[in-house]
């Protein structure tokens, strides 16, 4: 396996001397001259109708790579981890940006077709030989596995025409202020992917878009007929971007419910109720007196829950009060009245990208469950799922991923 590392770092140099002597000229590949598999690679930011394949699950990427490579470095075990939760994180197709990697790093072998080490060697985790100009040059150095995983998909964003705050890549951070990429950027017509990206990465290597497809078909014809070995990893990578919304939300959850508090308590002075009649249960204690539908492992399958409720919290009220602080919480509470939410909203998952809402009643309340199930066993999984933990509930919808689901389920039930 050749070292990819120098093609993209020897036309970055390249390009920068020529827009210096103004005498910059795009230089590009025919697009008939690109194999059909090469055409058809997607873009590389995501949106509606370019996610991640559904079958693309950490948990079969290692596998896929283990299969290609059984000497892999154990350290990196859950790589793909880390690319599906800064992919979804960065909005970049985080499923194609790891087969592109394993093109530059012979599926994490480091080395070169014939067996000898190549210039990036595995402990500087650098997974794209960013910095990496040949003749001896390794190229950059990154503190663990998460950091250069970062700064590959951020300066795959920087190709997709992205400014990059604060980028982890000395080289990602370089280019961005030469803004050699600008020019060839605007004669591209349509999203910049990685068919476009393949010709300025790797221009002396006219097959190069080819093999990131054979090895994304080889992934797709191999992995994608069996079940996920791994599949909490799906639910491991996830769990950082919860963390971090949460997070976000937390100055606008504490201002939410502030306000609604202070609207509340107005309400009941001009009705002029008494203040003992305004209940004390908390913001907090309604979700912890809500019935727990988490489920534990079955023998359909490994059931991985996130038992707390999950919304999405940076951007909508309802989802943003449930992080309020207890001393928020408390005060909006006694501002409430004891009345109880209809509804909420929970997460639950069998390891797949796409997602089944199940609604089902219960004391009073109607649990939303948004469900992560496999591609190929949606009716096994979510027919299991109700007899075990959703007693006479019924599927509502089915979604290509948990946002969408998310969304759709908090129309269903605003207050979450």
């Amino acid at each position: 396996m050749p070292d990819r590392g120098t093609h993209f770092e020897e036309t970055e140099r390249r390009d920068l001397m020529k827009c210096r002597a103004a005498a910059f000229l795009l230089s590009t590949l025919p697009w008939a001259a690109l194999p059909a598999q090469a055409q058809s690679l997607p873009a590389i930011k995501t949106g509606t109708a370019n996610q991640a394949a559904a079958c693309a699950t950490p948990g079969r990427m290692m596998a896929f790579v283990k299969q290609r490579n059984p000497a892999m470095d154990q350290r990196f075990d859950d790589l793909a981890t880390e690319y599906m939760r800064h992919g979804e994180a960065l909005g970049v197709r985080w499923d194609y940006a790891f087969f592109q990697m394993l093109l530059e790093t012979g599926n994490l072998s480091f080395s070169r077709g014939n067996g000898k080490p190549g210039n990036v060697r595995p402990a500087q985790n650098n997974f794209a030989g960013l910095g990496a100009a040949g003749r001896g040059q390794s190229g950059e150095r990154f503190p663990d596995a998460t950091s250069g995983v970062k700064a590959h998909l951020q300066h795959l964003l920087l190709y997709a025409g992205d400014r990059i705050e604060n980028p982890v890549a000395d080289r990602t951070r370089k280019v961005q202020e030469w803004g050699i990429l600008t020019a060839w950027q605007k004669g591209l017509d349509g999203p910049v992917t990685f068919a476009d990206l393949s010709r300025k990465w790797a221009p002396g290597d006219r097959g190069y878009s080819g093999k990131v497809g054979a090895i994304a078909n080889a992934f797709f014809d191999e992995q994608c007929k069996g079940p996920d070995p791994r599949p909490e990893l799906v639910a491991e990578a996830r769990r950082g971007q919860a963390e971090a919304r949460v997070a976000e939300a937390e100055p606008e959850a504490k201002s939410a419910g502030a306000e609604m508090m202070r609207r509340s308590v107005e309400q009941a002075r001009a009705e002029d109720a008494p203040r003992s009649s305004l209940g004390a249960t908390s913001i907090a204690t309604q979700g912890a007196a809500a019935a727990d539908p988490a489920p534990t492992a079955s023998k359909e399958a490994a059931v991985i829950p996130e038992s707390r409720n999950t919304g999405k919290a940076a951007s909508e009220k309802p989802a943003a009060m449930k992080t309020a602080s207890a001393a928020t919480s408390a005060a909006a509470a006694a501002a409430l009245g004891s009345s109880r939410p209809k509804c909420r909203v929970w997460t639950a998952s069998y390891g797949g990208q796409k997602a089944i809402i199940i609604k089902a009643a219960g004391e009073g309340l109607v649990n939303y469950t948004v469900l992560d199930v496999n591609e190929g066993s949606e009716k096994r999984e979510t027919e299991a799922y109700i007899a075990a933990y959703a007693k006479g509930g019924e599927p509502v919808g089915e979604f290509a991923s948990q946002m969408s689901a998310l969304d759709k389920a908090f129309e269903l039930c605003p207050e979450g």
